[in-house]
């Protein structure tokens, strides 16, 4: 049975039969977030952007793909001054990410649905000469398309978590043939690669992760300072940084019985929509709070600072004194810790981290993080910790050298991007596209 509907065409023909809930999708999350009603054309394939120059095709997801590529796309438009940076989302988030740190340095759009009708016309109206998925996107049609136009299709800085690794294995022989139809695939780590073979990819290498090459930016760590100043430069500030639902009701059940004076606690949920959803939750637990977004000075009374802002996490990092890292106190994986200690600063992460499970175990071997079990035990080691500030230096300063030791992922994908290149431009040559190399 299950042979039966591992194909191709057993796959496109369930997306048809969702195609009535793709726009129930958009509808339901416009509730929440509008932005979602915004370029619906392009989730299938119809755009109004051109591009005159030769492109470059990088997919992000969402947020966290978009910020992992920053030095990717700066070393890219170094490289190549002469080719357009093409950036392509999934969520409006990610896209509102990727105008807050490239502008008009790229041009940006929503990849379509992966139905072969709106793929052939996405690739058909850019005409890429490479395109790079990162992190975890396989789309089958989308590989299938590019793969028959002999386009190199790069999935890097690939992580495959066990989860992910055993949905793929339901579908054995599809999964197979999608990997193999990518140019190339390298992961984060040595584990990613190996359960990439276990699929069926044997050869992948491993390139690190980009997250460990972003650097914090002198702008993020100048506000950082206005914050502290806002916050109260002598307060003992704890940052709940990326929290997801259900973990902000635990973090401020948990935090009333910190026994650390004159606390200020600063909550930043991942989901802008979710915003006035945590204000609501922290007002009815009583607690004074005042928004990021009035940008007014916190009173001394001021129990809760809501993070409604968005693109200012590395200011949130240098701000505080303590970060804990959401998405891990409840099992949605985890959240991206090395930017918090790219900043120097000590790292609490709950137990479920399997979307970094490597970075996080090495962080807590080297002494930068300390992994908690609940949100208790989370209260525990902060009251701990906010008392002995040579153990937060040490925290702070192991951070920066678990970073500055995991650099390098950036120009081993340069390079393999450049190999993509040439060979996209030898397949042109050879077919008569282009007389000879520019």
């Amino acid at each position: 049975m299950m042979r039966l509907f591992d194909s191709r065409p057993v796959y496109t023909a369930l997306l048809w039969l969702l195609l009535p809930y793709a726009f129930f999708h958009l509808w339901w999350r416009s509730r929440r977030q509008p932005e979602y009603l915004d370029h619906i054309g392009e989730r299938f394939g119809r755009y109004s952007c051109t591009c005159d120059k030769p492109v470059i095709w990088l997919h992000t997801v969402s947020v966290g793909e978009t910020r992992a590529a920053l030095t990717l796309v700066r070393g890219l438009r170094e490289r190549y001054p002469d080719h357009q940076i093409l950036l392509t989302h999934t969520t409006p988030t990610g896209r509102e990410a990727s105008e807050q740190l490239y502008g008009d340095d790229v041009v940006r759009v929503y990849l379509p649905y992966d139905y072969p009708f709106a793929i052939r016309r996405f690739l058909r109206h850019f005409q890429p000469r490479v395109g790079v998925l990162l992190e975890t996107e396989i789309w089958f049609n989308l590989v299938h398309a590019c793969h028959a136009r002999s386009l190199p299709l790069l999935l890097l800085n690939a992580r495959l978590s066990e989860r992910s690794a055993r949905r793929y294995a339901r579908f054995p022989r599809l999964a197979r043939a999608s990997l193999h139809s990518l140019h190339l695939i390298a992961a984060q780590t040595e584990d990613d690669a190996m359960r990439f073979a276990a699929l069926g990819n044997h050869a992948t290498p491993v390139m690190g992760n980009l997250k460990f090459d972003i650097a914090p930016p002198p702008p993020m760590l100048e506000l950082g300072k206005r914050l502290r100043e806002q916050f109260g430069a002598t307060r003992p500030v704890f940052l709940a940084a990326s929290t997801r639902e259900g973990e902000e009701a635990l973090l401020l059940d948990a935090l009333q019985y910190m026994e650390i004076e004159n606390l200020l606690v600063v909550m930043v949920p991942r989901h802008p929509q979710r915003f006035d959803e945590v204000a609501a939750l922290i007002e009815s637990r009583g607690l004074h709070m005042q928004r990021r977004s009035a940008n007014e000075p916190v009173s001394p009374h001021t129990r809760v600072v809501l993070g409604d802002s968005m693109g200012e996490m590395f200011a949130y990092y240098a701000a505080c004194d303590v970060a804990f890292i959401g998405g891990s106190l409840l099992p949605f994986g985890g959240q991206n810790l090395i930017e918090a200690c790219a900043v120097g600063k000590p790292v609490l992460i709950g137990p479920h981290t399997y979307n970094f499970s490597q970075a996080t175990e090495l962080a807590v071997a080297c002494g930068a993080a300390m992994q908690i079990s609940h949100a208790d035990d989370l209260v525990h080691q902060l009251n701990i910790l906010m008392h002995d500030g040579t153990a937060l230096a040490r925290m702070g300063k192991a951070g920066l050298q678990f970073v500055s030791d995991n650099r390098g992922a950036t120009e081993h994908a340069l390079t393999l991007i450049g190999l993509a290149l040439s060979h996209s431009l030898y397949n042109e040559i050879v077919s008569g596209q282009v007389k000879s190399a520019p």
